[in-house]
């Protein structure tokens, strides 16, 4: 009951400043993206030499990241270090806001995972495109030019596959993930909620970490050449 006081209040003032035709999914989308550069701001804002406090956490996981895409991409994982490195952040903040009381993770929602494995798409085709020009066709032709006729569907279908491989992986694992943990806490308000909220919270990195490290793939493949 308390929940729904609190989605009530939350709604009347989305409408109070003219949000309220908004989808909850997407304010709450906003709402975490200003609070990452806002945490961004505080975290930058006193930068020392000698790192200390969010100033050497985040210089260590930022530097921690880059080693890994640079370890798996050679140096031209740089170039997309710092797109990867904010869909890792950004959703694994909204994995885990779907722990919080109230709130929906708005990875539970289609519309959002379907959005980001999108831009995942048009991007490593992006730069496929740019590195490899009109060459950039030859992945899709298989390994042998008399074979091409057989490749190019099979290639085609399974590059269109993967946005929607991408949302609907996070999507329904998200979803799932929120079901079950709301029928916990009304069977088991403490005890029995809190052991799967722990092991949510290590599901839904694990969720985040597997959308980065797949974007990663596509990346790779991408920056490689045809053969």
């Amino acid at each position: 009951m308390e929940d729904l006081y609190q989605w009530m209040f939350l709604k009347e003032l989305a409408q109070l400043v003219g949000l309220g035709m908004i989808p909850h999914h997407v304010l709450y989308s906003w709402f975490f993206i200003v609070l990452l550069v806002l945490v961004g701001w505080m975290a930058t804002r006193r930068m020392t030499l000698i790192p200390r406090g969010a100033q050497n956490f985040f210089e260590w996981l930022i530097k921690a990241v880059e080693d890994f895409v640079v370890t798996n991409m050679g140096e031209a994982g740089r170039k997309v270090f710092p797109v990867l490195f904010t869909l890792l952040i950004y959703i694994w903040v909204l994995n885990i806001s779907g722990l919080v009381p109230s709130i929906d993770a708005a990875t539970a929602n289609i519309n959002t995972t379907a959005g980001m494995a999108l831009f995942v798409f048009v991007y490593y085709n992006y730069w496929g495109i740019r590195i490899h020009g009109a060459a950039y066709i030859k992945k899709f032709m298989g390994p042998y030019w008399w074979f091409a006729p057989v490749m190019f569907p099979i290639e085609l279908v399974s590059h269109l596959a993967r946005p929607l491989s991408l949302a609907l992986r996070l999507f329904g694992n998200i979803r799932a993930e929120e079901i079950t943990i709301a029928v916990m806490f009304i069977l088991a308000p403490i005890l029995g909620s809190l052991p799967i909220f722990v092991l949510f919270l290590l599901l839904k990195t694990m969720q985040a970490f597997v959308f980065f490290m797949l974007t990663m793939m596509y990346l790779k493949e991408a920056f490689e050449e045809a053969h």
